[in-house]
């Protein structure tokens, strides 16, 4: 997936010299924890809510402006980039949010809220759902036969994760997230194929 399918195109954005008050006000008014300064849709710094913060602390705030608190240098990514990298950066540098840019000139923002949305949607966290967790063991087929005996069994599977090893053991806990449904014929089908089924969520 694309960063540009994901990354918030309707941007609040603000100018260096804009004073912080006037800045906070900005992030208060809109919800918003990140602003693009720009110069003729150019991207010339980026300021976040931490550095808001920051400046609180500084005696002389009423006449502090953006451009002496902003990142001037701020790590950005391109609209056709892949999600994976934006996760990636925003994960190794510690940051809530990226700058979209293209050509120099600002496109969006992605953030991790944005990035958490993509997970729980994936996933079917939100969904109403059941969730079988099954421990496969060591047979080569071992997914395609689950997956093939869900799917027989009546089960839409929406995704599938994988745990570290259970209880000590080395064998995994693979979570297959269904379209809610009867659980009990596609349990009872995995158990009577030899599979050891851990925890059923109906």
């Amino acid at each position: 997936m694309q960063v540009k399918k994901r990354m918030a195109e309707k941007l609040i954005t603000v100018s260096k010299d804009m004073s912080i008050p006037e800045a906070i006000g900005l992030m208060k008014k809109y919800s918003i924890r990140h602003l693009p300064v720009v110069d003729n849709d150019s991207l010339v710094g980026f300021i976040t809510e931490s550095d808001m913060r920051q400046a609180y602390l500084a005696s002389l705030l009423d006449e502090m402006i953006i451009d002496d608190v902003m990142i001037k240098n701020p790590i950005t990514i391109e609209p056709d980039a892949d999600l994976e990298e934006a996760v990636e950066l925003i994960y190794r540098n510690k940051i809530g949010g990226l700058p979209v840019v293209k050509d120099g000139k600002i496109k969006g923002i992605i953030t991790v809220a944005d990035i958490l949305a993509v997970f729980i949607e994936i996933m079917g966290v939100l969904k109403s759902s059941s969730r079988i967790d099954v421990i496969l063991g060591e047979k080569p087929e071992a997914f395609e036969e689950v997956s093939r005996i869900i799917k027989t069994n009546g089960g839409e599977i929406i995704s599938v994760g994988m745990s570290n090893y259970h209880q000590g053991k080395s064998k995994r806990v693979y979570f297959f997230r269904l379209e809610k449904c009867e659980v009990e014929p596609i349990v009872k089908s995995l158990e009577e194929t030899g599979y050891q089924i851990v925890s059923v969520i109906k």
